[in-house]
């Protein structure tokens, strides 16, 4: 999660021109998050929005397999993924909590998918100034190839 210190997200052009780093934590996780299990499809993760309880901001989606987990930070546990976001969270919000729900791949690009999720308000990918996919498949690539930390080792 991140929390801007103004709102951009009510100006497309503003929105699009920021950092990627700093799109894809604010507005941009579901595309970033679909790009990943696009390229990812043969690897066991799947998409998880940290829910904030009722009354509270702060969604935010990210990809995990149990343990690791992946969003704009890049690669790490989905504990610590999730305890730091959690504290930041609560660090402008107190008494800030949030529940963890899957979410099927398509309801990340797909608004009829995500309106069948209740409380999730997405974006599809055309509906920022410009298609955000290349951007969070160009985003990607900056990691590397994930598949050899991610995969497990084959018997040989």
């Amino acid at each position: 999660m991140f929390f801007p210190r103004i709102n951009v997200k009510d100006d497309p052009v503003r929105r699009w021109h920021r950092p990627d780093r700093h799109f894809f934590a604010n507005g941009a996780c579901q595309v970033l998050a679909f790009a990943f299990l696009e390229r990812y499809a043969d690897i066991d993760f799947h998409a998880r929005w940290i829910k904030p309880a009722a009354g509270f901001t702060g969604n935010h989606i990210y990809v995990t397999d149990g343990f690791h987990a992946f969003d704009y930070h890049g690669l790490t546990t989905e504990q610590r993924l999730l305890a730091f976001g959690f504290k930041r969270a609560q660090r402008f919000f107190p008494g800030w909590n949030a529940v963890l729900v899957d979410v099927p791949t398509q309801a990340l690009i797909s608004e009829p998918h995500f309106r069948q999720i209740e409380g999730l308000h997405l974006r599809e990918p055309g509906q920022f100034l410009h298609n955000a996919l290349p951007r969070a498949r160009e985003y990607l690539n900056r990691f590397g190839d994930l598949r050899s930390i991610l995969s497990p080792p084959k018997d040989r």
